[in-house]
């Protein structure tokens, strides 16, 4: 294969960054401050481990676009009737909670940022409206474009905050602090939610390869796997290093304070403004405000466009492609748009401003369907139509085989803890 180029890496450039804006949202903003302002830096390991170990089953994401021209979908239907429905089941079973969590911690920041005063479910149709109508078109140009420039802001307005943290408030809690036991049923379960979302559910390795997709035929180019990598790897490294930032904000400001983490959405926004203007000062009000509700605004505006193509994969996968053409398929997203959203607010509506149990019920759905999903990915990499050249290395290999049992152990962990105590 021939040498990356810049023009290469600058073609290939986007998809890695669509998946960081989806994952920097709920995982970072809300369960790596949680983690830092409950227990100080004592669960940054989980944040480490959980990036480390599912790092190769969401780069096969990609990797699987470029060897074969298909998305992962398309290869679970391949390898076997069983991995696909396996996909379909825990799809389905887990999106709409997916798509409500982002959009209830949007609608909170929305509260701060307009200072207008509605219900979190008016707020919720409100953003999934705009969200909706942004993407009626089913272009990825549009969704592409908007990130990039959402994803610059938040990174150098988390790394800038992080800095003035340590340099104005550092890390001083009290002496006589004791931090809350982790291994017990409550900690345990706040430690799978934490890593289930970590940095973003492993099902999403089959989002990347659809974007990996859209990509290339949006610039009509084939990149060369390295090309890819950087661009996959570009995000998943950034992903990474805010969400020890979040994770050392929250410590920082509010570890040994005394102040319970919010149950509300609202009150977590509030916290959450806190946390940047305690750094920077109050006069950063308005553009902290700005800058968190961008960054949930493009993790739900992602989220809103990937399951309606994930879902138009699938059903176009389960009728015959000759029966599917490429007008109907594009319908078909557009009443998906519609209806996936739709669901995600009835669901908002039943659950009202139960905003904990919400995320930490997405959350932890999300860590115990990895380590199927994991085990798919792994195989799927190493099917016939995946050419030697695309095949993972050896240190990547065994590294897929570790997550698989680090991921495996550690959903048993939680089964164990909480139906024996």
């Amino acid at each position: 294969m021939s040498k990356s180029t810049i023009q290469g890496i600058k073609n290939s450039l986007g998809p890695g960054l669509i998946m960081a804006a989806a994952a920097i949202g709920v995982s970072h903003l809300v369960q790596s401050t949680r983690a830092g302002a409950e227990f100080g830096f004592a669960l940054a390991w989980a944040v480490l481990l959980a990036n480390v170990f599912k790092y190769p089953f969401l780069e096969f994401g990609p990797r699987y676009a470029l060897a074969t021209g298909k998305n992962m979908i398309r290869g679970y239907a391949k390898m076997s009737s069983i991995a696909l429905w396996i996909f379909i089941i825990f799809t389905v079973s887990t999106m709409f909670a997916v798509h409500a969590a982002v959009t209830i911690v949007t609608a909170s920041l929305a509260t701060n940022l307009t200072g207008i005063e509605l219900s979190v479910t008016t707020w919720c149709a409100i953003i999934l409206l705009l969200c909706v109508v942004y993407l009626f078109r089913n272009t990825y140009a549009l969704l592409d474009k908007a990130i990039k420039v959402l994803m610059a802001t938040l990174a150098v307005s988390t790394v800038v905050a992080m800095t003035l943290a340590f340099t104005n408030v550092g890390y001083s809690p009290p002496p006589d602090i004791i931090a809350p036991e982790i291994w017990t049923v409550s900690g345990v379960a706040f430690l799978i939610a934490l890593m289930g979302w970590m940095p973003i559910p492993i099902d999403a390795s089959a989002w990347q390869s659809i974007w990996t997709l859209e990509r290339m035929n949006e610039t009509k180019y084939k990149p060369q796997l390295s090309e890819v990598q950087f661009d996959f790897n570009l995000g998943y490294i950034g992903t990474a290093l805010i969400a020890l930032c979040f994770l050392t904000l929250g410590a920082m400001v509010m570890y040994g304070s005394g102040r319970e983490y919010a149950a509300s959405a609202g009150g977590f926004s509030n916290q959450l403004i806190e946390l940047y203007t305690s750094a920077l000062g109050e006069w950063s009000f308005v553009l902290i405000a700005a800058c968190a509700f961008t960054t949930m605004f493009s993790t739900t505006l992602t989220v809103t466009d990937t399951y309606p193509r994930v879902m138009d994969q699938i059903i176009t996968i389960l009728k015959s492609d000759s029966d599917t053409t490429k007008e109907s398929s594009k319908s078909f997203y557009s009443y998906l748009l519609v209806g996936i959203s739709g669901g995600s607010l009835l669901l908002l509506i039943f659950l009202g401003d139960r905003f904990r149990f919400l995320i930490d019920l997405a959350t932890t759905m999300s860590f115990l369907t990895a380590p199927v999903l994991a085990f798919m990915n792994h195989k799927l990499i190493h099917q016939p139509e995946v050419a030697q050249e695309f095949r993972p290395k050896p240190w990547l290999y065994w590294l897929s085989v570790s997550g698989i049992i680090f991921l495996t152990v550690f959903a048993l962990i939680y089964l164990y803890w909480m139906l024996v105590y």
